[in-house]
């Protein structure tokens, strides 16, 4: 029987994400791993996971097929990639070195990457991910990828050891939108959370049941992902199946809505994110707006 190839992987940037990635990696059978970080300590830990240390991103990257990199910003990105294209050369065998772009950058960023990195031989794949450090600790992390078909599945064995939810995006920076996309969800829902809990407190309300109300029902409607199941952002023909649905979503908003914005108006507590909710619940689920409003 034939032995199955081991995919040597590298891994840079050993932080609060980072490290609990690599663990992942460290753990997976049929992975060999190396790491690299300016920290001494998660180095150390990830050795005694089983993971070969590297002295520099060159000699890391001349040892590996598949590189992650999970830096702080665009700027450090850029230099993990300028010293990995410094060591392409001392790479062994015929198959090009592929780099994998954890961090969220700007959405400009991962082809200007791939423009340095494609006359070197070296594919530059955007996969940012989604699930904080409790995804990367269990290994459940999405991750959003954008690339050519043939780098993402170069990647692949890397991928999957990392994340339960692996989305090939579409080419070079898809990832990167599709991580804006998610998180302008995640931190406008924060916004608003923060403007439901001082309805709450005006009202006398104990925010901590609030919150735990929240996250209860969360789990079990699907939250804001609940209404995400269309492949259009386009008006709602009466015909169409989400037409009723939707219909029915719009009706228990606005009557809620207009309470909720009722009883802030009562309390003097300003709700503008509801307020602006109320006006475009149902053009934004693709509905005529209720002219009674």
């Amino acid at each position: 029987m034939t032995a199955v190839p081991r995919t040597r992987a590298g891994f840079v940037g050993l932080g609060n994400i980072g490290k609990p990635m690599a663990l992942q990696l460290a753990g997976t059978d049929g992975i060999e791993l190396w790491v690299h970080d300016i920290a001494e300590e998660p180095v150390a830990e990830l050795g005694a996971a089983g993971a070969k240390a590297a002295g520099s991103v060159a000699e890391l990257a001349s040892a590996v097929d598949v590189l992650s990199v999970m830096v702080r910003d665009d700027d450090q990105v850029r230099q993990v990639l300028a010293e990995v294209l410094t060591s392409v050369g001392d790479r062994p065998g015929p198959d090009p070195l592929t780099v994998l772009v954890h961090s969220t950058v700007a959405p400009e960023t991962p082809a200007e990457l791939a423009a340095i990195a494609e006359p070197h031989g070296v594919n530059v794949l955007d996969a940012p991910v989604s699930g904080g450090p409790m995804g990367a600790a269990e290994g459940t992390l999405a991750i959003l990828v954008g690339g050519s078909p043939e780098a993402y599945a170069a990647a692949g064995p890397v991928l999957t050891a990392m994340g339960s939810k692996v989305v090939h995006a579409g080419p070079v920076g898809a990832g990167t939108r599709f991580k804006l996309a998610r998180n302008l969800l995640h931190f406008a829902s924060f916004t608003a959370a923060t403007e439901a809990q001082r309805l709450a407190e005006a009202a006398g309300l104990d925010l901590v049941a609030l919150g735990d109300v929240v996250r209860h029902t969360d789990a079990i409607t699907g939250g804001p992902g609940a209404i995400m199941h269309r492949d259009t952002t386009a008006p709602i023909e009466e015909t169409d199946f989400w037409h009723g649905v939707f219909g029915h979503v719009v009706a228990l908003g606005e009557k809620d809505l207009g309470f909720a914005i009722a009883l802030a108006d009562e309390l003097g507590v300003e709700v503008p994110l509801a307020r602006l909710a109320l006006e475009r619940l149902a053009p934004g689920l693709g509905l005529p707006k209720d002219s009674s409003h």
